[in-house]
């Protein structure tokens, strides 16, 4: 992994982060729809497919670098649980602060579990997995994906570290577990995938600089081409007409745009893959960009909760509270990065000195 390519991929999170935030304060009930055309282009849900290309490559390389199933399991669990426990936490202590302040914000878009649930579900990472009821956890509706990305883990690590029949029913027990709806958005993920074997096996300084330029620029061109011919609903119509008579979004549920995702996958792929040629000899430092992607998944984990509580406690609809409703919503995810996600480090090295006291004879 080039330092050039690692500074990209993290100014696309950041990136890819804010468009999410914006998009989810882009709704009626928050912004007057004042901005709607962030929700008629589904900007926030395009921005997902392009974390989940990225998210491909870095677990790719990450198993190529922690060689074992034990050290690829603990580094990915100690990853996700030391921002989500946390994160659901407090979205339970905001959800209940909010509906005292003012339930009327939370009369949609809200799933009033108990903790026990929700810390079960958000635990365990299997709210949208088929063989179990999709459930949404409280008011935070974007950690739908991370079910999502715990399967794509979970199948990756199955696929990568095992062999013969162990790894082929294992797999199929998960494949079955997860479900199929969950699988139609890997493609995108599994684009993440080949996208690191082809920078590990030396694909970008074969890749000449005239067509690096040409797919750095043109993934995002033919994303803009594609939404100005409306081929994201083009696409949606024929996922439409091959499930009628049932209503494809509520069957698909997140992952009724699969076909569109797909391709979007490719174009990110594109752009990435221009993009590692022309950074290759990159050697800039950038510490805010790495600062703020430091922050990108607790402000992604956080900022829907801090959204409805923003509009209970302040329900008149001016362009004061839209302000209000960005910083808020951002400053919560950057005091909480500073508070749990950035200390990843120390939590990871007071686990494993733990488990060696453990191991360690009386």
């Amino acid at each position: 992994m080039t330092r050039g390519l690692s500074i990209w991929l993290d100014a696309l999170r950041v990136w890819a982060t804010i468009i999410v935030v914006l998009s989810h304060i882009a709704y009626p009930r928050f912004t007057r729809g004042d901005y709607i055309f962030m929700r008629e282009l589904n900007l926030g849900s395009d921005s997902v497919i392009v974390f989940f290309v990225i998210s491909g490559l870095v677990i790719a390389y990450a198993a190529t670098r922690d060689q074992q199933l034990s050290t690829y399991a603990f580094n990915r669990l100690t990853r996700l649980m030391s921002v989500l426990v946390p994160a659901l936490l407090l979205t339970f202590a905001f959800d209940q602060l909010g509906q005292r302040i003012g339930p009327e914000a939370y009369t949609s878009f809200y799933n009033p579990a108990p903790l026990g649930e929700l810390l079960l579900r958000g635990l365990s990472m299997s709210n949208e997995w088929g063989a179990l009821e999709r459930i949404r956890l409280g008011s935070n509706g974007p950690l739908w994906s991370l079910s999502y990305e715990a399967g794509y883990y979970v199948l990756f690590a199955l696929a990568f570290f095992l062999t013969g029949a162990r790894r082929a029913v294992l797999l199929c027990a998960a494949i079955w577990l997860i479900g199929p709806r969950v699988l139609l958005l890997m493609p995108a993920w599994l684009m993440g995938v080949w996208l690191w074997h082809w920078v590990a096996a030396g694909g970008p300084a074969r890749l000449g600089h005239a067509r690096a330029r040409a797919f750095a620029w043109g993934g995002p061109l033919i994303y803009v081409l594609c939404q100005w011919a409306g081929v994201p609903d083009l696409l949606a119509g024929i996922t439409a007409d091959a499930l009628s008579p049932y209503n494809y979004r509520a069957v698909l549920a997140f992952s009724d745009e699969a076909l569109w995702n797909a391709l979007l996958g490719g174009l990110a792929a594109m752009h990435i893959m221009g993009m590692a040629r022309l950074l290759q000899g990159y050697e800039g430092a950038h510490p805010r960009i790495r600062w703020w992607a430091g922050a990108s998944f607790s402000i992604y984990v956080t900022h829907y909760p801090a959204l409805h509580l923003i509009d209970a406690a302040f329900p008149a609809e001016t362009l004061a509270r839209d302000g209000l409703l960005v910083a808020g919503s951002l400053m919560v995810g950057l005091v909480f990065a500073q508070v749990f996600e950035r200390r990843i480090k120390g939590l990871r090295a007071c686990l494993l000195d733990a488990s060696s006291a453990l191991r360690r004879p009386a």
